[in-house]
């Protein structure tokens, strides 16, 4: 096992930072999960397991500081999901400036796939801000970009149309999508913690599958044993509520993400990259009952 880390973990309670500190937890490593919630049940989980819960808020560059002293390394993510766009990057570069003044020797940064490629896309451009800005200083840094999370679908986002029996998506039904698992992701990033120099200065997209919409609901359909259906969504209902997903669903059909994933698999396979398949064969598909 490698020596030992001490590594700050931000959004510990949510996907991807949850992943990346049970992870590390495992590997034998102390993870400092930062939350605003240290008493959520997600929080007390992840004290159970053996993390120091520490709290703070992206907006408390001060806090962040204070949480990433003396670390190894830091797990920086942000998420335009609560605020806005402008208080993602706003709370990105907070979290990589805070790192810094705190003398962390690792800043690793979760971004989005393709954020870039000049997408255009709102929250890809907001990340890619961060990204910017994170490889202007002094500091040691890895980017890792992971593309469509296959835990979406037990989002609120999908599940109801799930339990009702349809899949949706505003690309036509052939149309490939690249997807990861949350629980590669985790490892991926811990690997590069653990590694380190090879991945110093890198921006790396990451991809487990590359499927349609088409066979996503087929291969739901088996593993749920209930039918499910793919409905492309027409683009103009996305666009009544969100431009910045309108924007996501064209894009996805016109460009689409383009990480190597027969790449990722012969150089890393440590991470043991899940085909969609084999995720939707460890999930408890009992939630599309009501």
């Amino acid at each position: 096992m490698a020596k030992p880390l001490t590594v700050l973990v931000t959004g510990a309670t949510g996907q991807q930072g949850g992943a990346v500190a049970r992870e590390l937890l495992e590997r034998g490593h102390h993870v400092r999960a930062f939350t605003r919630k240290p008493t959520s049940a997600a929080a007390e989980k992840l004290k159970g397991r053996g993390a120091e819960v520490v709290q703070g808020d992206f907006e408390d560059g001060a806090s962040i500081e204070r949480a990433a002293r003396g670390a190894d390394a830091a797990f920086i993510m942000s998420t335009p999901f609560e605020a806005g766009m402008e208080a993602e990057t706003r709370q990105g570069i907070n979290a990589v400036d805070a790192a810094r003044r705190a003398g962390v020797k690792h800043i690793v940064y979760t971004s989005v796939a393709s954020a870039d490629q000049k997408t255009g896309i709102p929250h890809f451009d907001s990340k890619y801000r961060v990204e910017q800005h994170l490889a202007e200083l002094a500091v040691p840094y890895t980017i890792v970009a992971p593309v469509f999370f296959m835990e979406n679908l037990l989002s609120p986002w999908w599940l109801p149309g799930l339990q009702a029996g349809s899949f949706a998506m505003a690309i036509p039904p052939e149309r490939k999508l690249q997807q990861i698992a949350v629980e590669n992701i985790g490892r991926f990033d811990a690997m590069v913690i653990e590694l380190r120099e090879p991945f110093l200065g890198q921006r790396i997209d990451i991809a487990s599958d590359e499927l349609s919409g088409s066979d996503m609901a087929r291969i739901l359909t088996q593993a749920a044993g209930r039918q499910i259906e793919y409905v492309q969504q027409p683009l103009e209902q996305v666009r009544s509520w969100s431009e910045d997903f309108a924007t996501m669903y064209e894009w996805f059909d016109r460009v689409g993400y383009s990480a190597a994933i027969p790449k990722l698999r012969q150089e890393y396979p440590e991470v043991g990259w899940k085909g969609f398949r084999d995720w939707t064969k460890a999930q408890d598909w009992s939630v599309l009952r009501v």
